[in-house]
């Protein structure tokens, strides 16, 4: 068996970002900039009004009360044409733009209307309610960076900064591939010794929430000829990802099917719970992950080794989400040579650091406890006794990291 970080490693020295491919803007939420967007206009383009009132000269109000006379408007959208003199005013609202002569703006509530005349009560200050041109950027400006994937924000900026295309990656194609007699569709009839299927549509998910496209090769029976030939349905993928069928019963068909007659292997067995029957290797220049049958461990083993290969698949700058760490909420025994990965959730603690508690059962069939994890808490191999209190390294499951 080899450690958790050298299949890691192997794993993804198999793989490069994927090319560039430009999409509208409005296409491209989700998807990964290949280059820093820069600005292709300065907002605002002008000094514009902050809020509705009158456009005026701050020095007229400097003996306030101040009688001034409005002279027009300027809405927003257009443009006042004329230069603004001593004593006079104009209408102005929200994003109007500042007349010529113009240097600050009496809102509406501080001032009296009397016909074309208003009253200023107050002295104002210049640039008071104003909005400078170039406040929130100027043209040439690298506002939204190259290298993580695009939020709703960043939608927004990019299209106020009169962007209609963006250049991104290319989102991965990855085959998934269920094997087993045993499993069956949802929904279907289940007859005894079948079990429903789950890590396919799991890795489905799984694939999408990282960024990636799916192509849904169904379910493999225990049969080499099937195998093989579904297989064949995932050429032109990125990555073949399969999903049971890599430990060592005599049905556990992908690795003796494939790796006889097309695979080249690079390794199998690793160090980890759960996960151990992991299988990595290449099938006519294709890379496949094969991932253990038990669904908790399907979906631990694509949060440690399938996230990475679609961050890196998508360009992004940070491959793997860092390790955080919390407290025991109570103790655990002395570990063995296999690196762990314990479902465990949040628990409120006096002091307000985190605190985690393990599941008591860590079955790697019972997904229930998964979907109720806040995290799994790693520990290497061989770790000493932990006793409550003792702080711990975890990797979280919630948030905008991951998709439960």
């Amino acid at each position: 068996m080899i450690s958790v970080e050298e299949a890691r490693s192997q794993i993804l020295a198999a793989f490069r970002p994927l090319p560039a491919e430009t999409v509208p803007v409005s296409a491209a939420l989700g998807r990964v900039l290949v280059d820093d967007a820069s600005a292709r206009l300065t907002h605002p383009p002008a000094d514009v009004s902050a809020m509705d009132g009158y456009a005026i000269r701050a020095s007229d109000t400097t003996n306030a009360p101040a009688t001034l006379t409005v002279i027009g408007e300027a809405p927003a959208g257009q443009v006042f044409a004329e230069t603004l003199e001593p004593g006079q005013a104009v209408r102005i609202f929200t994003g109007g733009a500042l007349p010529k002569g113009a240097d600050t703006v009496a809102i509406q509530e501080d001032v009296e209307r009397l016909e074309d005349q208003i009253i200023v009560r107050e002295s104002i200050d210049a640039g008071t309610y104003v909005r400078p041109a170039g406040l929130d950027f100027r043209a040439g400006e690298a506002l939204v960076p190259a290298g993580r994937p695009l939020s709703v924000r960043d939608i927004g900026l990019a299209a106020a900064m009169n962007i209609p295309w963006l250049s991104v990656r290319r989102r991965p194609r990855v085959a998934v591939l269920a094997t087993g007699g045993e499993v069956v569709l949802p929904g279907d009839p289940l007859h005894p010794g079948q079990i429903v299927s789950s890590n396919g549509f799991a890795l489905d998910a799984f694939v999408k929430v990282f960024g990636g496209e799916t192509l849904n090769l169904g379910i493999a029976p225990d049969d080499p000829d099937t195998l093989n030939a579904l297989v064949e349905g995932a050429k032109g993928s990125d990555l073949i990802v399969t999903t049971g069928g890599v430990s060592v019963g005599d049905h556990d068909l992908v690795r003796k099917v494939l790796g006889e007659n097309r695979m080249t292997l690079d390794f199998w067995k690793i160090a980890m719970r759960p996960g151990k029957p992991l299988l990595f290797g290449q099938i006519e220049g294709t890379p496949l992950l094969g991932l253990p049958g038990n669904p908790v461990s399907t979906i631990v083993c694509a949060v440690v080794f399938l996230e990475p290969v679609l961050a890196r698949l998508n360009g992004l700058v940070r491959e793997r989400p860092p390790l955080q760490t919390a407290k025991l909420a109570k103790p655990l025994p002395e570990n063995d040579r296999r690196q762990d990965y314990l479902r465990a959730r949040f628990v409120g603690s006096d002091d307000g650091s985190q605190v985690v508690e393990p599941f008591d059962r860590q079955d790697s069939s019972m997904l229930r406890t998964l979907c109720h994890s806040d995290c799994l808490i790693v520990r290497p191999p061989f770790a000493k006794r932990t006793e409550a209190g003792d702080v711990v390294e975890i990797l979280t499951l919630t948030g905008s990291n991951f998709g439960i």
